[in-house]
């Protein structure tokens, strides 16, 4: 445990260091307490190490901390909760239109709402929440580089035009990672030198059900119920979210009663442990989450794109997914995440054969038989899967060296590859409902996940016609052309497997298909 991980704890740390030998570094962490739901309308989940970026909607573009800026800012659309599909739902706007060259919408805007500095939401905020993203111009700026003006039609009617014809426009909107409303005066009271990053790590200017009342990198995250929220009062009114350096410290604490649940990052013997348990409730939801695996074309050995390919088909996807993701996940047959692609057959056409690999592993010299195989520290399905790849390859004649990078890190090889391992294993999922934000993210040259900086130049030049027509057709020739790049390989379709106390309620309720590792805290209850 980190220290000042939570101040709820102390009655945990004699036994900590007796008991965590015991736990095992997963497996459901020793026996289990039935637990009584808290009087205090406190709810207290946590983080598997720190969420790794600010809690800001603008800049915060990795999994599980979506957990703070989903509850506490909100944007016009967003998806349907408790879903296995997305559906487009109104959220600030309570209806819209398109016009019929698709180039305009216009949207009627939720009354009575108020920004967290207690002014009033109207259409003037589309604006500057708009413009604001476009500045800090981080990852998810993408969504709002199309938009050609943004005109207020009174209060509460406001429409948005286009420069272009884009079919994913409305699940940009409605996405975990589009665009939120933020409150324009506090914007321009707190920009500082930043547009506001430097204040909004530690504050929001949201709408959400709660606002951020603690912020301690690395220790721990609080939110507390905004009493001025457009919507029901919610039943807990004050979320701790601690943060835990190991998996074996989250079930321990877990195990013990002092959590309500964990929402990510279980691994293969731990979810094991929980679906046999009798004490605790279990919950594996449909996401468009996928575990991914990644070459580098930039090292010496992975440079050559027979060998890559070579790589790619030695990878036996379906043993991982059993010995990893079993009860939880589902081998991978397409190139994109499951669903994105309707109406026409997504298939990833690598076949699992390790003959090739092994042919030119021969030919090298024992001095170019070295890999580093790379995993996200925050994950232990990465390391797990990266363990089992690393091991059959050995077999094999390479030699692989396993090592864990921070989320941050990976980010980081977005813009400065230096560090890189040769092969990755990480998990994606799109930052829409949309097969676009599928393939541009991961595929297009300055994708904000394509860590390794791989393309093929047909992928970036068909982009823009697909974005404009959503031919699912045009997707599908996109994703066969990445694939065959040999820089990635789609393993398993994964479903957000979540543990919880009996006594919390709703919880596949407040699911997002969209948005894995996260639940909406205001629609949870006991």
């Amino acid at each position: 445990m980190r220290r000042g991980a939570r101040r709820w704890l102390p009655a945990l740390a004699g036994a900590l260091v007796l008991t965590l030998a015991a736990c095992g570094g997963g497996g459901g962490g020793g026996a289990q307490v039935t637990s009584a739901p808290p009087t205090d309308h406190v709810l207290r989940l946590s983080f598997l190490q720190d969420p790794g970026q600010p809690p800001d909607p603008d800049v915060y573009y990795a999994g599980q901390g979506l957990s703070l800026t989903l509850n506490t800012y909100e944007g016009l659309l967003g998806y349907q909760l408790g879903t296995p599909t997305p559906k487009i739902v109104g959220v600030l706007a309570t209806g819209w239109t398109e016009s019929p060259d698709k180039l305009s919408y216009t949207f009627t805007l939720r009354q009575g709402v108020t920004f967290h500095d207690g002014t009033p939401f109207t259409s003037d905020a589309l604006a500057p929440s708009f413009a604001r993203r476009a500045a800090v111009a981080g990852g998810p700026a993408y969504m709002v580089d199309g938009i050609a003006s943004v005109q207020p039609n009174g209060p509460y009617q406001v429409t948005v035009k286009l420069k272009q014809r884009n079919s994913a426009f409305l699940d940009y909107l409605a996405a975990p990672y589009g665009p939120k409303m933020m409150s324009p005066t506090g914007l321009s009271a707190n920009a500082g030198t930043d547009h506001a990053q430097t204040y909004l790590r530690t504050h929001d200017l949201g709408t959400g059900a709660y606002t951020l009342t603690q912020a301690q990198v690395g220790q721990s995250y609080q939110l507390k119920a905004y009493p001025g929220w457009w919507g029901p009062a919610p039943y807990f009114q004050q979320v701790d979210m601690p943060v835990m350096a190991d998996l074996s410290t989250q079930e321990l604490v877990f195990n013990q009663g002092q959590l309500a649940a964990i929402m990510h990052d279980l691994n293969a013997p731990a979810v094991k442990s929980y679906l046999a348990s009798t004490t605790s409730a279990h919950y594996s939801m449909p996401t468009f989450e996928t575990s991914q695996v990644y070459l580098n074309p930039n090292t010496t050995l992975l440079k050559d794109k027979a060998t890559r390919v070579a790589l790619q088909q030695a990878i036996d996807i379906k043993t991982l997914t059993e010995q990893v993701f079993g009860g939880r996940g589902t081998v991978s047959t397409g190139t994109y995440g499951p669903g994105l692609l309707n109406g026409v057959p997504d298939v990833q056409k690598v076949n699992f054969d390790p003959a090739p690999l092994r042919a030119l592993v021969q030919g090298l010299p024992a001095t170019a038989r070295s890999l580093t195989f790379g995993y996200d520290t925050s994950q232990p399905d990465d390391q797990q899967m990266a363990n089992i790849v690393a091991a059959d390859l050995q077999g094999d004649g390479l030699n692989v060296k396993v090592q864990g990078y921070p989320t941050s890190q990976l980010f980081g090889w977005v813009s400065d590859l230096a560090g890189a391992p040769d092969v990755l294993f990480t998990e994606m999922w799109p930052d829409a409902a949309h097969p676009y934000t599928w393939s541009h993210i991961l595929y297009d040259k300055d994708g904000g996940l394509n860590y390794l900086h791989c393309s093929d130049p047909s992928v970036s030049d068909q982009l823009p016609g697909a974005l404009a027509s959503g031919d699912p057709a045009a997707y599908e020739k996109i994703g066969d052309a990445a694939i065959a790049t040999g820089c990635w390989l789609n393993v398993t379709y994964r479903n957000d497997f979540m543990v919880a106390q009996t006594w919390l309620k709703n919880v596949e309720q407040a699911h997002n298909v969209a948005a894995p590792t996260t639940l909406m805290f205001s629609v949870l209850g006991v």
